[in-house]
């Protein structure tokens, strides 16, 4: 576990991350919690997350296991019902879940079927997640909603059209549901992790991953940690003043 968050910035807040079995989502689990929240991990990976949430408990970390499948909206309502009625209420939610491994192919080889698929799971699972949990975020009085973006949105990087695509529309997607959601007192925002070192990322070529270190203001490897300081700070109180905001976190990678 690389997160480095151990404060009581989320003391009392109940939140829920989805794709939460590995990768950043997992690290992002135990950054809230280390911070004090009590936090639900939703996946699709039944199995992996049933281990994880136990690794957790173990550390004595307040988490809970929840199964959801972003493309089927009867499981997303599913998994907000749940969440909610283990949490007593929803503080928080972190909406991680997304298709990564979609690119190595060029715009004219990309499968319309894969498209797709990452639209519905990356785009229509957030916006429908987002939605479900309405109500539980304006009845706390401080709900925040976090959107996983990606700076590849914000480069234009190649050969990951669908991914590309689809973390474009979060971004914006953001700036309209904070407006919607302005007047209950929800902030909406995203968060644009550059290339970062877990299990999804394991297929990116390497002279990718050289691209990254060698063009970073901060020239080493993104690691989970360097992106849980963010999520945990846009569901604190410190930032109850910013919402529809995209924050970049890439090593200066992308530069706004």
């Amino acid at each position: 576990m690389n997160s480095t968050v151990s404060n009581n910035l989320l003391a009392g807040r109940r939140i829920l991350v989805t794709g939460a079995a590995r990768g950043l989502g997992f690290e992002f689990a135990v950054a809230l919690a280390k911070a004090g929240a009590k936090v639900v991990m939703a996946d699709i990976l039944a199995d992996l997350l049933a281990s994880s949430v136990q690794r957790l408990q173990a550390d004595g970390l307040d988490v809970f296991g929840v199964t959801v499948d972003l493309a089927d909206q009867a499981s997303i309502k599913q998994c907000a019902d749940q969440s909610v009625a283990w949490l007593g209420a929803l503080d928080g939610l972190v909406n991680n879940a997304a298709i990564t491994n979609s690119g190595g192919k060029t715009a004219f080889e990309l499968d319309p079927k894969v498209w797709d698929l990452v639209m519905n799971v990356n785009v229509r699972g957030t916006w429908l997640m987002t939605t479900a949990c309405h109500e539980a975020l304006k009845a706390s009085g401080r709900g925040a909603v976090v959107n996983l973006a990606s700076d590849t949105a914000l480069w234009g990087a190649p050969n990951l059209l669908a991914y590309v695509a689809s973390k474009g529309a979060v971004t914006a997607m953001t700036k309209s549901l904070a407006r919607e959601f302005g007047p209950d007192n929800i902030t909406v925002n995203a968060i644009a992790p550059g290339l970062t070192l877990v299990e999804a990322t394991e297929y990116v070529p390497e002279h990718r991953h050289k691209l990254y270190h060698d063009q970073r203001a901060l020239s080493r490897e993104q690691v989970p940690a360097d992106v849980s300081g963010a999520v945990v700070f846009a569901l604190s109180d410190l930032s109850r003043f910013v919402t529809g905001q995209l924050l970049p976190v890439n090593g200066g990678f992308v530069m706004n």
